[in-house]
């Protein structure tokens, strides 16, 4: 065990944000990779990057507002969840599944740490410091009180466990679920906080974990929704869970499957073809719908026969179906999804545009471009809300 007091360091403010917040406002933060782009279909690195950055952000009536910036290491590669907000909306925490090589700016290498973020201000956030990790760590998430967050690493197949208080972090256990080529990808806890599910985009199975107390132990169970899940996340009155599948990018359709957790043990009760490698995923507030973003090709070259644009599809579940309600367009390799409280905005990230699109939702499950897009210092790769 080791115990990490997170000492307060300066920080480099990239732009200020409004001078006050209201009461009622809600954060979303978006952690933002400047140092990786596309070039005709290759992830490339960009020469002599500004940094990598989180912007935290207020929806307040269906509007956004940028509230300020800050120079934090991201990381495209993983899931777009590797950015969590704590319960109080007091502390983000992102991970940085890939830096650049110090001995190689040419290259990518794993990396080992998280960063820690006072976005508790109404002014630029607050770095606090880095927390070593395992390698590769990727998607993350408080339990519901807040007390622990869990950490999956793509780079060695394990979930590190955490205990959370104040700005002090204690390791508290490491599970190994599989071996480096499991990739575990991402960790979603239950609304009770008494399981979580693990995607493993490798082997294609989601594990199942128990957690009591500070305990977390790994289940036998293991679902088996799709090929290489990726995106996992769970209706906030904890009967449903969605896992966005990636595929294999080859410009075949990939899916999202429905996890009943309703009854044990959990189990995958559908599946429904939404497109070219969904990549982000959110469910909304209210439990009615889920955002997935769908790159649809918008990452192939130019002259690929799959490439087309980038597409935000929400989905409604309906007596445990999942059915698609309305698509709309969104930029190139586009990464986060997050809803507003009331679930009648949505934000979708988009890497190469480095925009975050604003869609407003009607009655109907209809999706309309504010046309009032966020713009952020490099790709938006994670997206996360507050409460």
């Amino acid at each position: 065990m080791k115990s990490l007091l997170l000492a307060g360091i300066a920080t480099l403010a990239l732009a200020a944000g409004p001078t006050a917040t209201p009461a009622q406002a809600q954060v979303v933060v978006s952690a933002n990779d400047a140092k990786v782009t596309l070039v005709n279909g290759v992830a490339t690195l960009v020469a002599n990057p500004v940094p990598d950055s989180i912007t935290v952000m207020d929806i307040v009536g269906g509007q956004v507002r940028v509230r300020g910036q800050a120079p934090v290491a991201a990381s495209v590669v993983g899931p777009p969840l590797s950015v969590a907000v704590s319960p109080d909306n007091k502390l983000a925490v992102v991970t940085a599944n890939q830096v650049v090589d110090p001995n190689d700016a040419t290259k990518t290498v794993a990396g080992t740490f998280m960063t820690l973020v006072d976005i508790s201000g109404t002014g630029n956030p607050v770095v606090l410091g880095r927390v070593p990790t395992g390698p590769a760590p990727a998607g993350l998430s408080f339990t519901p009180d807040g007390k622990l967050l869990l950490v999956a690493h793509r780079g060695d197949g394990s979930v590190w466990v955490y205990r959370v208080v104040g700005q002090t972090v204690t390791e508290l256990a490491k599970l190994s679920l599989g071996n480096a080529a499991s990739l575990v990808s991402h960790v979603a806890v239950t609304p009770d906080g008494k399981f979580a599910l693990v995607s493993r985009n490798g082997d294609h199975r989601i594990s199942v974990l128990a957690i009591n107390g500070e305990t977390v132990t790994n289940t036998p169970r293991q679902l088996t929704p799709g090929l290489a899940p990726y995106a996992v996340n769970i209706t906030p009155d904890g009967k449903w869970a969605v896992s966005a599948n990636m595929g294999t990018g080859q410009g075949d359709t990939d899916t999202v499957s429905l996890i009943d957790l309703q009854r044990q043990p959990f189990r995958v009760v559908d599946s429904i073809a939404v497109g070219q490698t969904p990549e982000g995923m959110q469910v909304s507030p209210d439990n009615r719908h889920v955002a997935v973003t769908v790159m649809n090709g918008s990452n192939k070259a130019t002259e690929s026969p799959f490439r087309g644009p980038g597409q935000l599809r929400l989905l409604r579940i309906e007596n445990g179906r999942l059915r698609i309600v309305s698509t709309a367009t969104i930029g190139t390799w586009a990464q986060g999804v997050a809803f507003s409280r009331d679930g009648r905005t949505v934000l979708a990230g988009n890497m190469i545009e480095h925009t975050i699109q604003v869609f407003r939702i009607d009655d109907t499950g209809g999706l309309s471009d504010t046309g009032r897009p966020v713009r952020v210092f490099g790709g938006s790769v994670a997206l996360r809300s507050g409460r």
